[in-house]
């Protein structure tokens, strides 16, 4: 286990990346990112769960069991964990780091990469140590994805045009009504409706109206 108490952002991610465990435990049962927010570092319990190593990613880029193909082809590996490893989950920054790379910014590129968070989803809620933070993130990157792909199918301003949706606001309050849907939706379709992390949402929005 490393200790991310000193709150140090860039070594906590050196330190990652290096191999550090981040789901064992202390001497009192804590992990590092339950440390980190017992003494206040949440830039570090940010950095710790945000982490996604690339070699978990790179698994999909061989071919698996009886495919013949890779379910991501590695070209789309580097841009793929470069926004799955982001910390800002603005919907409007997700889309515009698929806007400034050509190699995800076609429906083909974006239907294999949202398949692959969708499966990354499926083993973080399956596995022994259950990850439901890592599981959402995927889950909400899958659904910004799927809309991209209806945006670049449908519209003739393309990825702009989902752009100034999301950012468009009410014209009575400047509430950004379609971002707000996207969002709720999103939660609406994640699939695992006993996770602890989806009620606390649902609880969180449900009074809320638009």
């Amino acid at each position: 286990i490393f200790s991310p108490n000193s709150g140090n952002k860039e070594i906590t991610w050196m330190m990652l990346e290096a191999g550090a465990e981040t789901d064992v435990v202390n001497s009192v049962g804590r992990t590092a990112a339950q440390m980190a927010a017992f003494v206040g570092q949440h830039d570090c319990v940010t950095v710790i769960n945000n982490f996604f190593p690339r070699e978990r990613l790179d698994y999909y880029t061989k071919p698996q069991g009886l495919d013949k193909e890779p379910k991501l082809p590695i070209k789309l590996a580097g841009p793929l964990h470069k926004i799955i490893t982001t910390t800002n989950m603005h919907p409007v920054k997700i889309v515009l780091l698929v806007k400034e790379n050509p190699l995800l910014a076609e429906v083909e590129a974006l239907q294999k990469c949202y398949r692959v968070l969708d499966l990354i989803c499926e083993k973080c809620m399956k596995q022994k140590d259950m990850n439901e933070v890592l599981a959402m993130k995927m889950h909400y990157i899958s659904c910004i994805f799927q809309k991209c792909i209806t945006f670049l199918k449908e519209r003739e301003d393309k990825l702009d045009g989902f752009i100034k949706s999301l950012l468009k606001g009410r014209d009575k309050d400047g509430f950004p009504v379609y971002q707000e849907k996207l969002i709720r939706e999103s939660i609406r379709k994640f699939p695992y409706c006993e996770a602890t992390l989806l009620q606390q949402l649902v609880r969180s929005i449900a009074p809320v109206e638009i």
